[in-house]
């Protein structure tokens, strides 16, 4: 974490930085965030994670806490307060202070805004080179994943899973057996003659930000993308897999439930991918 943070109005230092104990993010996890790469001073995509931010509020009927142009410059100004040049933002807003009662307050409340830095923020190098390993597990979340919410308990209980078993990342396979996605990232696979396959977006999925750039960068460059369900059958017999996210850009799978993947390397369509992805990062922070 960076040395200053942004808490409903203040900048204060990350040491002193708290909420009220009654806030019913932490109480309830009654809240949405958004994570934003900071590459070169510049928020990468940061309109289109406004516009999804606008739509978590919206669907849990959060009002904003200052007008989303005020979000920019808030974020604007903690950037150059901590002199981050790449990493990491995260944004978080609940729907604020009241007594516990699990029914919205009939109280006046204001929406609650905290906003952090993290200097950590771009993929490892040797896992963008060398591969990951993902493992799978049984879809336990509420039918509601297209909201990017706070209650992250299932997500956070997948991981562990992961870091247990040795893995970089769980993907949740739901009644179907077909994969929706990881417990922080999007879930790809490559078929042969260099298809693209992801699940499409909906409520069972988020919408991923980098998912949603990567469809558009591949399909300028002439790649098949299909959005469909697919299975975990599917994935094993894949000539590639990847994973997309905000922090783990475009991140070859070389490995699922220690099967491996294709020739157990990092494939020549995942790392064009790759290659797409850094150059647009680059290109967006010289617009």
């Amino acid at each position: 974490m960076s040395e200053f943070s942004y808490v409903n109005g203040l900048y204060v230092r990350s040491s002193d930085a708290s909420v009220n104990v009654e806030d019913r993010g932490y109480q309830f996890a009654d809240g949405v965030y958004e994570v934003i790469s900071v590459y070169q001073a510049h928020l990468v995509d940061r309109d289109l994670h406004f516009d999804r931010l606008n739509r978590s509020l919206t669907e849990l009927d959060i009002p904003w806490p200052c007008e989303r142009r005020v979000l920019g410059v808030i974020l604007a100004k903690l950037l150059k307060r901590n002199g981050l040049n790449n990493g990491s933002v995260y944004i978080q807003i609940t729907r604020g202070v009241a007594s516990r009662k699990h029914a919205f307050p009939t109280e006046q409340t204001r929406s609650s805004l905290v906003i952090t830095c993290n200097r950590k923020g771009i993929p490892s190098s040797q896992d963008l080179e060398n591969g990951v390993s993902v493992v799978t597990v049984k879809e336990n979340r509420w039918g509601r994943r297209d909201i990017k919410s706070v209650s992250l308990l299932p997500n956070v209980m997948a991981k562990q899973y992961a870091v247990e078993n040795g893995a970089f990342e769980s993907w949740f396979v739901d009644d179907q057996l077909t994969i929706t996605e990881g417990s922080s990232t999007n879930a790809w696979i490559v078929l042969k003659g260099g298809e693209l396959v992801t699940r499409p977006t909906g409520t069972d999925i988020l919408s991923g930000i980098t998912r949603l750039k990567l469809i558009e960068l591949a399909q300028a460059k002439n790649f098949h993308v299909t959005e469909r369900p697919f299975t975990v059958k599917e994935a094993l017999e894949a000539e590639e897999a990847f994973l997309t996210s905000t922090t783990s850009f475009v991140m070859p799978v070389v490995e699922i439930d220690g099967k491996r993947i294709g020739s157990g390397i990092p494939g020549p369509v995942s790392e064009a991918l790759l290659q797409r992805y850094r150059e647009h990062i680059i290109h967006s922070a010289e617009a």
